[in-house]
């Protein structure tokens, strides 16, 4: 295995495709974590701890309860700081158009990534959408899907030339996207944002121990988490991740896995063994 030296650095900036969007590696995910955060009475610590560490990409929803008032409460001062990525999700063209308008008004007048969650009525969806764009209120437009039986339709969006970006899930146990996606995204110029990172949470119970991370520790992995996202982000083809926490401490460790040195071949075959794949 390589052995580069490693230091500490700011979160690595990409590219998001051809969009014209740059985005940190290492974003923040609401799913759960944000209202379990809040029933602590910290979603605000937890949003602060995010862009104070340079995850400046935050990920909603309307299927993530009360997640958009939150994060938009969080946000308070600091909105021009942030990418923000939120969805439309409902089969109703009428509701998509009502999730629209709110998430706009949340989020100071603009959506800087607007998708449609697991392509539900995706064609009247992203008809909405392109209108919301040239109006100014959406920057890039954006497809999501968690599952692989999925991935036939979405190619067939990804190339409708209709969309800028795709969410997808991607970590050791979950590489369906590597056949198809990824190499689809690279060819079409789209930004990926990669969900599940930790597999909803599963992979990071798999029993890691530190010896077994010595060999990353060059590469600035002193946690398994940090090990998972790091494999992640090694494919230049991912753009960003979007790993949730409902501690401030959680976040500031994902974001320590956002910058270079990247895995090679052997470290990223490490990692999966130790997932298990």
């Amino acid at each position: 295995m390589r052995c580069p030296r490693w230091q500490a650095d700011a979160v690595e900036r990409r590219p998001l495709g051809a969009s014209g969007l740059t985005v940190p590696v290492i974003g923040l995910g609401t799913w759960a974590r944000l209202e379990a955060a809040a029933r602590a009475g910290r979603h605000v610590d937890v949003v602060t701890a995010a862009l104070d560490a340079g995850a400046t990409l935050v990920d909603s929803s309307p299927m993530y309860g009360r997640a958009e008032d939150l994060l938009a409460e969080a946000l308070a001062g600091r909105r021009d700081a942030v990418v923000v990525a939120t969805k439309i999700w409902t089969s109703s063209p009428g509701e998509g158009r009502a999730q629209l308008r709110r998430a706009v008004d949340l989020f100071g007048g603009r959506v800087d990534v607007m998708q449609v969650h697991n392509l539900l009525a995706w064609r009247e969806h992203l008809t909405t959408l392109q209108a919301a764009r040239d109006a100014g209120e959406v920057a890039v437009i954006g497809a999501t899907h968690w599952s692989s039986g999925a991935f036939g339709e979405l190619e067939e969006v990804m190339r409708s030339g209709r969309i800028g970006a795709v969410q997808v899930p991607y970590n050791p146990r979950e590489r369906a996207v590597e056949r198809r996606i990824l190499p689809l995204a690279q060819d079409l110029g789209l930004g990926v944002i990669v969900m599940r990172p930790f597999g909803e949470g599963d992979l990071l119970g798999a029993r890691v121990d530190a010896d077994a991370l010595r060999p990353l520790r060059a590469f600035g992995v002193r946690t398994w988490a940090q090990a998972l996202l790091k494999w992640v982000l090694s494919d230049p083809r991912c753009h960003v991740t979007i790993p949730a926490s409902s501690r401030p401490d959680g976040v500031r460790e994902n974001a320590e896995a956002g910058s270079a040195p990247w895995f090679g071949p052997e470290e990223q075959e490490l990692v999966a063994r130790l997932a298990g794949r």
